[in-house]
């Protein structure tokens, strides 16, 4: 059941997220559009009241409880985020907002974003730790608790590699590249439509400026 429910709290979150955004951006129902990404969160009380009742009811700690609280932790931290970057392109594609910043490709610029990665990694492994020690405590010493305490390990493990790779661009920062190696997936995909009708123009033009000058 746990599982079940990871699952059903992860589609629920992206339902809620298109269901907001378009809302937002095509409804033009701004208010209602909040109110409908206000109820993400819900879904992770929801998991933890279920997990925290799953294991007052007897249920031996395992896997599943592990993973619940570790969805739970990276969900508080990335789930923000993930809404703000989502709205970013959206704007961008429907409203008319700017296109939503890549990440710097060297210099100081990308090792700081390097950390900023690292820090969001480990603060939601600390929550999904301190999630993991709560149900521990919870279960007591009568419980099998080693599953629990297996997450907590795999977190530390998340936290060093994150801090790893941040430290590797510190002490080995990444040169500058030039920024001539054309638009990325996501550009090509959401980009607005005028601003592609806009650029086939302008090839279009450049194409037959180039025949002008041949003749």
């Amino acid at each position: 059941m746990i599982v079940t429910l990871i699952i059903a709290c992860d589609v629920g979150f992206w339902v809620l997220l298109a269901a907001g955004l378009a809302l937002r951006y095509l409804a033009h129902m701004r208010r209602t559009s909040v109110a409908v990404l206000l109820c993400e969160p819900l879904l992770e009380v929801v998991l933890l009241v279920v997990t925290a009742v799953d294991l007052k009811n007897g249920a031996q700690p395992d896997w599943k409880h592990g993973l619940a609280a570790v969805y739970i932790g990276f969900s508080v931290v990335m789930g923000h985020s993930m809404v703000t970057r989502a709205d970013a392109w959206v704007a961008y594609r429907f409203a008319g907002g700017p296109r939503p910043a890549r990440a710097p490709r060297g210099g100081s610029a990308r090792t700081a974003y390097e950390w900023r990665t690292a820090g969001r990694f480990t603060a939601a492994a600390l929550i999904a730790i301190a999630l993991l020690q709560g149900a521990i405590w919870y279960v007591g010493g009568d419980g099998g608790t080693d599953s629990l305490r297996t997450w907590q390990g795999r977190m530390l493990i998340v936290i060093g590699v994150n801090v790893a790779i941040a430290l590797s661009y510190t002490l080995f920062p990444k040169k500058t590249e030039g920024t001539g190696n054309g638009p990325s997936i996501a550009d090509r995909l959401l980009k607005p439509a005028s601003d592609r009708t806009t650029a086939h123009t302008s090839t279009a033009h450049t194409g037959e400026d180039r025949t002008l000058t041949r003749r």
